[in-house]
Order: C-alpha cells, then sequence, then structure tokens
C-alpha cells in the first residue's frame, strides 16, 4: 500500500510540473472503444432543413418553463408537446402557450417515464431536456432511437458510459446530441472569442474557467432537493461545462487540439454536510463534493486549462474565464480586462509593456471586434426576451436556426463528450490521489479534420 501511495504522489507532482507526458506510465488510462461497425463519425452532421421545428420539452422545472418561454419568441419554433411529472408543472406551460395565442400541445405527466410517450409521438423533431441530471442520458438516447433529434441541458451526461452512449447513439441515428451550453454565447464570450480568432491575442496557450456560485440560498429550488443530493454522493467537478465550454471554442479543441491528460484535486467538504443537515434534519457523515475542486489539463499542442468548481462557499458568482495568449489576454470576472502587448493608445494605463484596458477604453477595443452570428437584430431581441441576459435566447435561436437551415449545430456531440467528461476523470484522478488521467479522444483520430471553430451560416 505505501509503494502504491508513494507512486500516486509521484503521478500528481509529475502532473502539475507538467511532465507526464515524459513518463506515460505515470498516467491512468481511459478506454476508447472502437467504432462500432457502419458508424460513421458525426462531426459536421446535417440533417435536412425543416421550415418549422416541432418541439417538445421535458422538465418543465425553473430551466424548462423559462425554454418554454423564450422558444414562443422564435420563428419557426413551434412546441409541440410537454412533459413533467408533476401535472401542474406540465398544465402551466400549457396555459401560457395557450394564453399567448399559440399551437396547444399534448401534455404528459404523471409517471417517471411519461417522457417516453413525448419522445414518440410523429409530430416531435427535436426533444428539449430540462430534467434532473440523473434523466438527462437516458431521455436522449431514448429519444435518438425514436428519431428524434435532441438538446440536453448541463451537464448532458454524468459518466464516461453515459458519455460513449450519447456518441454511439448519435453516430448511429445520424440525429443531432447538443447540449444547451448557454454561456458560449454570453456577450463578452462571443466578442472576446472573435477578438481571439482575429489573432488579437496571438497564439491561445492557457485559458481557466469556473463555476463560482454559492448555491445555498437555492438547494430548496431543485425537485426534491436532488442538486444537494447528487452532491452528496459524487466527488470531482459536477458542474464544469459553464466554465470550459466558451474557452473550448477559443483553444478550438476537436477542431485542430485535443485533451490529453487531466489532474485533479479538492478540498474537503466543510460547507456540504451542513447544508445536507439544515435540509434533511439528518447528518451526512460521508459527504463527498468538496467544497472546492480544481481541475488541470493539457492539450496535445501544449496548452493548458484550469477549472474550477465551487457552489458551496461565499466568494462572489464568478466563471472565471480568460485566455492567456501570446500577444495578450482577456478577462471577464471580476471586471472586464483586456491586456495587450502593443502600445495602442496613448491614453491607456501601461503597466511595463503592456496595455491594460478596461471600463470605457474595453469597450471601445471590443467594438472593433464583433461576432459574426451576434446581428444587432438578434442582441436586441436577446436583450428583450432576457434568459441570462440574452444568452439563453441566443442559444435557442442558434439552434432553432442551424436546423432550420440544415447547418451543422454550433456544439456536437464531442463537444458534449469533451466538456462534460471532466467530472468523471477529475473524480478518477481525486480518488487515485490526484494522479494524471488520460482524456479520452471521443473522436477517435479526427480530432484534427477541422481546421478551427467555426459558426454555420
Amino acid at each position: 500500500m505505501k509503494i502504491k501511495y508513494l507512486a500516486l504522489i509521484a503521478a500528481a507532482v509529475a502532473a502539475i510540473s507538467c511532465n507526464c507526458k515524459n513518463d506515460k506510465s505515470l498516467v491512468i488510462k481511459t478506454d476508447v472503444p472502437a467504432r462500432p461497425a457502419g458508424q460513421e463519425s458525426v462531426i459536421g452532421l446535417t440533417a435536412e432543413p425543416m421550415d418549422t421545428v416541432r418541439i417538445g420539452v421535458v422538465g418543465l422545472g425553473m430551466r424548462g418553463s423559462e425554454a418554454v418561454r423564450r422558444l414562443t419568441y422564435l420563428p419557426g419554433a413551434k412546441i409541440t408537446a410537454l412533459c413533467d411529472i408533476e401535472a401542474d408543472r406540465a398544465e402551466g406551460a400549457r396555459k401560457l402557450l395557450v394564453d399567448k395565442g399559440m399551437y396547444e400541445p399534448v401534455c404528459f405527466s404523471g409517471e417517471q417515464e411519461s417522457w417516453k410517450g413525448l419522445c414518440q409521438r410523429e409530430d416531435v423533431d427535436l426533444v428539449y431536456i430540462c430534467t434532473d441530471w440523473l434523466n438527462h442520458a437516458p431521455i436522449a438516447l431514448y429519444a435518438m432511437e425514436q428519431g428524434k433529434h435532441v438538446a440536453i441541458e448541463v451537464p448532458a451526461a454524468l459518466n464516461l458510459e453515459e458519455i460513449w452512449a450519447l456518441i454511439n447513439t448519435s453516430e448511429r441515428t445520424r440525429k443531432h446530441c447538443m447540449m444547451l451550453e448557454n454561456c458560449v454565447y454570453d456577450f463578452f464570450e462571443l466578442n472576446a472569442l472573435a477578438m481571439a480568432q482575429s489573432g488579437l491575442f496571438g497564439e491561445i496557450i492557457h485559458a481557466e474557467g469556473s463555476y463560482h456560485h454559492n448555491l445555498d440560498p437555492f438547494w430548496d429550488e431543485y425537485w426534491h432537493s436532488w442538486r444537494l443530493d447528487y452532491n452528496s454522493k459524487h466527488r470531482g467537478d459536477l458542474y464544469p461545462t459553464h466554465g470550459i465550454g466558451p474557452i473550448c471554442q477559443a483553444l478550438n479543441i476537436h477542431r485542430g487540439d485535443r485533451f490529453t491528460t487531466l489532474v485533479a484535486m479538492d478540498t474537503d467538504p466543510f460547507t456540504g454536510p451542513k447544508s445536507y443537515e439544515a435540509r434533511n434534519g439528518k447528518p451526512c457523515p460521508d459527504f463527498k463534493n468538496g467544497d472546492e475542486t480544481c481541475t488541470l489539463i493539457r492539450t496535445i499542442k501544449g496548452k493548458s486549462l484550469l477549472i474550477e468548481h465551487d457552489v458551496m462557499t461565499p466568494r462572489p458568482y464568478n466563471r472565471m474565464y480568460q485566455l492567456v495568449g501570446t500577444e495578450g489576454y482577456a478577462a471577464k470576472y471580476p471586471v472586464n480586462q483586456f491586456c495587450l502587448k502593443e502600445k495602442l493608445t496613448a491614453e491607456a494605463n501601461e503597466i511595463g509593456h503592456e496595455t491594460v484596458y478596461s471600463g470605457d477604453k474595453a469597450k471601445e477595443l471590443q467594438a472593433g471586434y464583433r461576432s459574426v452570428i451576434l446581428t444587432p437584430e438578434l442582441e436586441e431581441a436577446a436583450k428583450m426576451v432576457g434568459g441570462h441576459g440574452g444568452m439563453d435566447f441566443i442559444m435557442d435561436y442558434r439552434l432553432v436556426y442551424c436546423l432550420r437551415k440544415g447547418l451543422p449545430l454550433d456544439m456536437d456531440v464531442y463537444d458534449l463528450a469533451e466538456w462534460c467528461c471532466v467530472s468523471d476523470l477529475s473524480r478518477i484522478s481525486i480518488e487515485n490521489g490526484c494522479a494524471p488521467v488520460e482524456v479520452p479522444d471521443f473522436t477517435r483520430g479526427e480530432w484534427d479534420k477541422v481546421d478551427g471553430f467555426k459558426y454555420a451560416l
């Protein structure tokens, strides 16, 4: 046991110093199953254009009910079916549609698997999934088997088994499987991505993302407190996609680069057991999820990412979002800030050889790098309809737009896999003394088939 323990410590040290690529024997291996016969990659997948996207929404709690409201503003979107285990939630969403003069949907409720009836309907093209995490993958898998495209709230998959099942089913059925990662559509992230793609920051070599959000005031908002219960039973970064999604687009993950190795570390669960006992009236001495989880990832091109998860401490909301390039830097939190080596204006605040932009100077710099998808009309509509300031609406708009035009979606099943795998792989690393873990190539060798992230237009 002592020898094994020392080996694990050595592995963690090797990973943190980025020497793990030189001694692959220290890395915990993960399987990449062979692609089943008859399946093909879904990189760049397209489907027949559809004038109207007929949508069935499953799960009508906080996220689902808001999705129904937003979708009513989208041209070419038609909600034909609704499902929630609680009948009053399905009825509330139905009434919203009827009161707005929309098409009256069919409702499903009352049973744990009522969603199967929705997935089987011929008047549903897209199943939009907003349930608790445990049901995300099962519903998506069943829906694709019924010939439906799927859009799944974050995180779309909880472990490698679910991830590979979603990949294989999407490849076999040729149906879109997209995760509803809204943060890639936030205004700052869209803007910074355009700046990075223009070359303003040089080559992006490091990026940081996180989910720092004290959920103590919100645990009771989740049906039967399922989210706190899940935290009590699982270790690792349980919610990585908001932080990792936008920076993966800037780093061209599976569009010219890919993850190779991951190493994670967490604190003890100082706060979680107290929150659990306060709500359940009994102690939880074996609460799993640490207050803070940190994950380092290295790519095949020698880039690095730092991802953090903290839903317990009182630190202010922060998705971290930083891009570090050879010629410049962008950061969203705690204030919008850009740093450039080149001296562009005499008014800028010079620090060494860098030029720092914040406040009005940052806005002036940003104005010259508008995202190609953010037309003035879409920006105005997003701010009017809302949804986390408008990014939720942009996400829905792009999903429906691409389906109507028969274009590849902005996020594919491999994005889903890469962004969600951090949860399971960080757990494996932590449970093995913070050892480095190999990140599977979910594209099965096709990570450099596409040259850079692009929007289909």
